[in-house]
């Protein structure tokens, strides 16, 4: 077996971003990109991008955003435990997912579970509020 082919493995960010657990299909991974939700180095990418070991990858989505440094590649979805090997988190991203958990700045439009529908007065507040 050469050992230069393990070195040129060619992977696409749509797959990558599978492989690494961020989405659960390779056509959500692809919407999100061509949506501008996917950040390679700074600049908009497109689904078959290819990654390279130590890009920077800011991923935004509904339930998170984070910002990884690629440490290895896969076109192969594994568990999450091996998924975990293929990226870091940068550290600024840490600090800014922990400050938007103490601060609660992702809960400002949650609402209890069976308090109803908002009132026309509150959904005022809430569009003013969310600037919407």
């Amino acid at each position: 077996m050469n050992v230069n082919s393990d070195l040129e493995v060619k992977c696409r960010l749509d797959k990558w971003l599978w492989a690494a657990r961020f989405f659960k299909t390779r056509s959500l991974a692809t919407a999100a990109i061509e949506t501008g939700k996917v950040h390679v180095d700074g600049d908009r990418a497109k689904p078959a991008k290819e990654v390279r070991i130590g890009q920077v990858i800011h991923i935004r989505n509904r339930d998170f955003e984070i910002e990884v440094s690629a440490q290895a590649l896969s076109n192969i979805r594994k568990g999450a435990p091996e998924a975990a090997l293929l990226y870091t988190e940068t550290q600024a991203s840490i600090t800014k997912r922990e400050n938007a958990k103490a601060t609660g700045e992702g809960e400002y439009a949650l609402r209890d579970r069976g308090v109803g529908r908002p009132t026309k007065r509150q959904m005022r507040d809430i569009k003013k509020f969310t600037g919407g």
